[in-house]
């Protein structure tokens, strides 16, 4: 039998556990207040930054396929924009591969372009000096629900965001990432506050950064050289009919184009682009001004009447047009996407046209690998994304910055040739039409064929002047020709990569295979 002194001494050792548990279990509360500040692994495979045309496709994309996806976005309500609401063909194409639309030709049902009363877009009218020319998409080998669409932005986007969510493996949430997390050089998820306030963080073994072109977060994913060459300034036309219907219209006006589409059955929207990033004055009434008295008199007669009504509304917008060359730092954990990553002038409405073809190329990189939670060897891997991205977002972006040069008006004698060069060369139809809308349009993602018609462009400019007897003015004049175009076009073939456009087959990185979960 244990003495009364043992029997003390165990039950002295049971207090001091006793103690220790509970001190323990103070300090196990504590640490848990404290984590209650943050959210904790939650299980995710993907977080998507922003739920813009970008987030909110491949959210439903990677949802699809089985990933959980949480997209943390900065407002969700109905976005209100001047850009973005012209949908090519191309694009069009993407969307139903990525599912995000019922072609007619499979589906009767409505999504993402329906009920939103957008408009088919069958091609452009190009204007200039009281002439004008009509070009058509060449869609013949299409079913008839191809074509172009055009709407208001913010009403496509809420049926994107809409579709997302209607995967159970899919979680949008209103927040705003502050700030990605890093860990020994790999993004480990994001921190955000949400919508009342709460710091919170996210985890998860891979982060799309896709928060648009005011993106705060691309600095440290890429090399972010951001040119802004001029500004749109936006009016909504109403109770009034484009001279070629379905049709978006460009105006070679001066100093810079104009554009008119319809984007829904009642309204036109009209962008005038400014060169420069300062653009007169809404508030002190320059910029009514300016409008009416430079840019109304070259505006076509069926809409310059309701143009001036717009403008007597008060409802003037504007928006920097910025382009931006993909330079990516590729980062373990992260991956941008979208006008965060790669922007081109939007005066040829290619840029949610990129964005889906690029998430279409990403979801086929993703589709073989279950386990993404080897940050080095997926970034590895993913390197092949910024090659295989290059026949569509190339030819694109190449094309936007070389039109809008080629559109502008110059002083310069040279440049004025070459825009009427381009005019005349479009006005020729057949396959002198069809081949740069087929490019403009992203149903022809090919980089050489932009560079073939481009110059072909410039020669045809060139035998203008110098038929049918050449004059010294005239070839003096075809020289600098041939020379301006080449300072247009080589910059911005530079900037997307000459070995990547025109030599894909030699880069290393295309032949990545996927990494062995």
């Amino acid at each position: 039998m244990a003495s009364s002194s043992s029997v003390l001494h165990c039950h002295n050792n049971y207090i001091k556990k006793m103690a220790v548990v509970i001190d323990n279990h103070s300090i196990l509360r504590g640490v848990c207040a404290e984590a209650s500040k943050w959210s904790l692994p939650s299980g995710d495979d993907v977080i998507i930054v922003g739920a813009g045309v970008a987030g909110a496709a491949l959210a439903y994309t990677l949802g699809k396929d089985g990933r959980r996806v949480h997209v943390i976005e900065r407002d969700l309500k109905e976005p209100d924009r001047i850009v973005g609401e012209l949908l090519q063909p191309g694009g069009y194409l993407k969307l139903i591969e990525l599912g995000l639309e019922a072609c007619k030709a499979f589906s009767p049902n409505a999504d993402c372009v329906e009920e939103i009363d957008a408009q088919r877009v069958l091609g452009y009218a190009l204007f200039k000096d009281g002439k004008s020319t009509r070009l058509s998409y060449p869609l013949e080998k299409f079913h008839d629900d191809v074509s172009g669409r055009s709407f208001h932005n913010g009403r496509f986007i809420q049926r994107m965001r809409e579709k997302a969510t209607t995967l159970p493996n899919v979680r949008l949430e209103q927040g705003t990432v502050t700030s990605l997390l890093e860990e020994n050089g790999t993004i480990k998820g994001v921190q955000y506050k949400t919508k009342d306030g709460q710091e919170l963080r996210a985890y998860a073994p891979l982060t799309v950064v896709c928060d648009g072109c005011f993106s705060n977060l691309r600095r440290s994913l890429c090399n972010p050289k951001v040119d802004v060459p001029s500004c749109f300034v936006g009016l909504i036309l109403e109770n009034c009919q484009l001279p070629f219907q379905n049709h978006g219209h460009v105006i070679l006006a001066d100093p810079s184009p104009i554009l008119f589409y319809p984007i829904s059955s009642t309204e036109i929207r009209c962008l005038v682009d400014v060169p420069g990033q300062k653009v007169p004055s809404i508030a002190n009434g320059e910029m009514a001004n300016y409008l009416k008295s430079m840019v109304a008199p070259q505006v076509p007669s069926e809409l310059r009447d309701a143009f001036i009504s717009a403008i007597d509304k008060g409802n003037i917008r504007t928006m920097p047009n910025r382009s931006m060359p993909a330079e990516p730092h590729p980062t373990p954990g992260a991956l941008l996407m979208g006008d965060a990553f790669n922007m081109r002038h939007p005066l040829t409405g290619g840029g949610m046209t990129v964005a889906l073809s690029d998430i279409l190329v990403l979801r086929d990189l993703l589709k073989p690998l279950r386990d993404l939670n080897d940050a080095a060897s997926l970034t590895n891997y993913l390197e092949s994304f910024y090659t295989l991205r290059k026949p569509v977002a190339s030819t694109i972006n190449t094309l936007a910055g070389a039109l809008y040069k080629v559109f502008s008006a110059s002083p310069d004698e040279a440049r004025k040739e070459m825009r009427q060069a381009c005019f005349d060369y479009l006005s020729l139809g057949g396959n002198f039409s069809a081949g740069p809308v087929s490019l403009l349009s992203g149903l022809n993602p090919r980089p050489l064929s932009l560079v073939l018609h481009f110059f072909a462009v410039a020669i045809y400019g060139v035998g203008r002047l110098l038929l049918p007897f050449p004059s010294p003015k005239g070839m003096w004049i075809g020289a600098r020709l041939i020379s301006s175009a080449s300072g247009i076009i080589f910059p911005i073939i530079k900037a997307e990569g000459v070995r990547q456009m025109f030599f894909p087959a030699t880069v290393p990185a295309t032949y990545r295979a996927p990494p062995v979960n």
